[in-house]
């Protein structure tokens, strides 16, 4: 049995998938090689994800929303880590 993905599930995965990609990406220059591939290596996910759920194009610029805010979520999250001396 197959469970659709709603727009909300979809949207909150986009996010989910993108914190650590944002954690990481943290720890690269600025539009180097790597950046930019932790920038861009869930989007295929996220596509297949929309696609296979049967949503519509419409629905792009609110997983693009959720990816951007994961990755700033996990940015900020490592810039804490690394201020307060938690980098374990």
């Amino acid at each position: 049995m197959q469970v659709p993905l709603s727009i909300v599930d979809l949207v909150s995965l986009a996010f989910a998938i993108n914190i650590p990609c944002g954690y990481l990406r943290e720890n690269y220059g600025k539009f180097s090689l790597m950046w930019w591939v932790l920038v861009h290596i869930s989007l295929p996910f996220i596509i297949i994800l929309r696609i296979g759920a049967g949503l519509s194009w419409h629905v792009i610029p609110l997983t693009l929303g959720g990816s951007v805010a994961g990755q700033i979520a996990g940015g900020r999250f490592n810039r804490w880590r690394k201020k307060n001396g938690k980098t374990g």
